[in-house]
C-alpha cells in the first residue's frame, strides 16, 4: 500500500464509510486535534518524571486514538466495530485526578504555566485538549458526538500540578495587572 494516494490533492478527504469532505471540515479540525493532543501527550509521556505513569498516558493515548477513529467516521457510518469510549475510561480519569489531588496544595488562582520545561509540555498539551473539546462541542451542534468522548476531554489534564509538585517547581500565580 502506498503512503499517498492523490486523493486528497483537490482538498477532500475520505471519512470512515466512504463519505468525501472537505479537509477544513469541522470534523477533520476535531480529529486532527485529537491527533496533535496524542502526540503531545506523548511528549509528556516520555518525560523522566513520567517514567511511573507511562502505562496511564498510554492508556489515555490508546483512548484519544478511539476518539479520533469515532470523530473520522461519516456520521452514517456504524461504529459498532470501532474500539467503544465507555463510562469507565471517563471513570478512570476520575480516579486519578482524585488521587493526585489529593497531595496538591487547594488551587486557589490562575496559575501561570512554565517553571519547569517538563511542566510546560504539559500545559501545552492541556491547552491542545481545550482546543479538541471546543472543537468537538462545535461539531456537535451540527453532528452528534458521543457524549462520553466531550465527558473524557473535560477531565484531561490535572497532570501539569503533580509533575511540578515531584519536580519541586513553585506554581506561579497569576497576579493580575501586574
Amino acid at each position: 500500500m502506498k503512503i499517498y494516494t492523490k486523493g486528497g490533492d483537490k482538498g477532500k478527504t475520505s471519512l470512515l464509510g466512504g463519505d468525501r469532505v472537505e479537509k477544513s471540515h469541522m470534523r477533520i479540525h476535531a480529529y486532527g486535534t485529537i491527533d496533535e493532543l496524542n502526540s503531545y501527550v506523548g511528549l509528556v509521556s516520555d518525560q523522566e518524571i513520567n517514567q511511573k505513569r507511562v502505562a496511564f498516558l498510554r492508556s489515555i493515548q490508546n483512548t484519544l486514538f478511539t476518539i479520533g477513529s469515532h470523530l473520522a467516521a461519516s456520521p452514517k457510518y456504524n461504529t459498532s466495530n470501532l474500539p467503544q469510549i465507555n463510562l469507565e475510561k471517563v471513570n478512570q480519569l476520575e480516579q486519578a485526578i482524585d488521587l493526585m489531588e489529593q497531595e496538591l496544595p487547594e488551587l486557589r488562582t490562575f496559575l501561570l504555566p512554565g517553571g519547569n520545561q517538563s511542566v510546560s509540555f504539559c500545559h501545552l498539551s492541556r491547552c491542545v485538549c481545550r482546543r479538541a473539546e471546543r472543537l468537538i462541542i462545535e461539531l456537535n451542534d451540527v453532528e452528534p458526538v458521543d457524549p462520553l468522548i466531550i465527558a473524557y476531554l473535560n477531565r484531561l489534564y490535572v497532570l501539569s500540578r503533580k509533575m511540578g509538585k515531584e519536580l519541586g517547581v513553585e506554581e506561579i500565580p497569576w497576579k493580575g495587572n501586574s
